[in-house]
């Protein structure tokens, strides 16, 4: 769930329309770098195109090697993110993972898992997977509540294919972030999210550990002149590895044609 909840949270303020932005971070845990992270956002008034490549470094990428490459396209009715292809591949401790979801409206009519879930996860049950939406798009969706209202409040049910889970967040208030580490600093929205997953448990976990709510705080500001507002801070306690903290490093224009970040992590 830890790797959602970044892929979600760093992404969580995409503009209405704007030229398409490169984003680099990197994630913290006990002192060590423990994941890099790239994403890439084209919002239209139409439709939006994301993406995230992310593997892991350091000290984690000998004992937990991984890499994970995910883009979602979709369109927009009203202010809800409605998307249309989903994918994500990569490859965990030597073991190759795909996800593939089609949509239709908001219900997933198309679920291509690889390893078959059957054994890894219960089943989440038709009825809770309607009404859902990628995590993503979950992100385009409440990225537009920050963008029109300036603050973070909202909620997103999300099915990634194996897992229903539950996002929200609220607004705490404006802070100056210090420097640290080479990061992006100064003035950001700090707001406070929750992720909890309701279904789609491992078998082999003790269901009221995964069950219990993972929290989290979100800053958000825009990184240059022109550009959105995007998350510069994200901080989460893991139960697996504490507090993880991811930093924006740099963010930039994309103005000319690039090679897609899913083929680039590939």
């Amino acid at each position: 769930m830890v790797r959602s909840l970044i892929a979600l949270l760093l992404l969580a303020a995409a503009p209405a329309a704007a030229q398409p932005m490169r984003a680099i971070y990197e994630v913290y845990a006990a002192g060590m770098t423990v994941l890099q992270v790239e994403a890439e956002i084209e919002v239209t008034p139409a439709g939006y195109r994301m993406a995230t490549a992310l593997r892991t470094r350091g000290m984690v990428a000998t004992f937990v090697p991984g890499e994970q490459a995910t883009r979602v396209t979709g369109a927009w009715a009203g202010n809800r993110a409605m998307p249309s292809d989903y994918r994500s591949e990569g490859v965990w401790r030597g073991t190759a993972r795909r996800t593939v979801l089609g949509w239709t409206g908001t219900d997933p009519s198309r679920v291509e898992l690889l390893p078959a879930d059957s054994d890894e996860h219960e089943p989440v049950p038709r009825e809770q997977q309607t009404g859902t939406m990628d995590s993503l798009s979950a992100l385009a969706f409440l990225s537009r509540a920050v963008q029109t209202s300036g603050r973070c409040e909202g909620e997103a049910a999300v099915f990634d294919g194996r897992r229903r889970s539950t996002y929200s967040a609220r607004t705490i208030g404006q802070e100056r972030i210090a420097p640290w580490r080479g990061a992006w600093h100064g003035e950001a929205l700090r707001c406070g999210f929750e992720g909890r997953m309701i279904a789609g448990f491992r078998r082999d976990q003790p269901r009221e550990r995964a069950a219990t709510p993972q929290l989290g705080t979100v800053w958000i500001a825009v990184p240059y002149a022109g550009a959105p507002p995007i998350p510069v801070r994200v901080e989460m306690v893991n139960r697996w590895i504490g507090t993880a903290t991811a930093v924006l490093l740099r963010a930039e224009p994309i103005t000319t044609p690039a090679t897609p970040v899913s083929a680039r992590a590939q």
